[in-house]
């Protein structure tokens, strides 16, 4: 097996694909890692939550990462790491077109409304689903592909 490091262009073409990773955020020097949908635009993350542990963890500490994987073997992978930072967009005027953009684009994806919606559904009565869109602002990127020896 080899293994390369990816281009910027590479591992662009790898998160517009895929559309589906593990947000990682802490809070209190403690990791937590969670599958999201995404979509990616601009060198932005557009994603689409409720209310809830990492929205919380996120606003308190809005330094995030997220890996995004391709795995057709044990010898056959790609993956990629996005460094960012969270960014909230709430339902004002303020941020209406880029709402929509980040609509626009997440709603190509099947089922990117359904993680969020079935996770909500696991908590009390008191938290309602209230929808929350977000970007993840990328700083850095990188990515790795390992291909069988030939």
């Amino acid at each position: 097996m080899s293994i390369r490091e990816m281009n910027q262009e590479e591992c662009r073409d790898l998160l517009v694909r895929l559309g589906f990773g593990r947000l990682g955020c802490a809070n209190n020097n403690q990791p937590y890692v969670v599958p999201i949908y995404f979509a990616y635009d601009s060198n932005c993350l557009f994603g689409f939550s409720t209310a809830g542990q990492k929205i919380e963890w996120m606003r308190s500490n809005a330094l995030v990462c997220v890996e995004a994987d391709e795995v057709l073997g044990q010898d056959n992978w790609t993956s990629v790491l996005v460094f960012g930072r969270y960014e909230e967009l709430p339902d004002n005027p303020k941020y209406a077109a880029r709402r929509l953009d980040a609509h626009a684009l997440l709603e190509k994806r099947t089922f990117w409304w359904r993680q969020a919606i079935a996770t909500s559904q696991t908590r009390s009565e008191e938290l309602r689903p209230v929808p929350i869109l977000y970007c993840i602002h990328i700083d850095r990127m990188t990515g790795h592909q390992a291909s069988p020896d030939k």
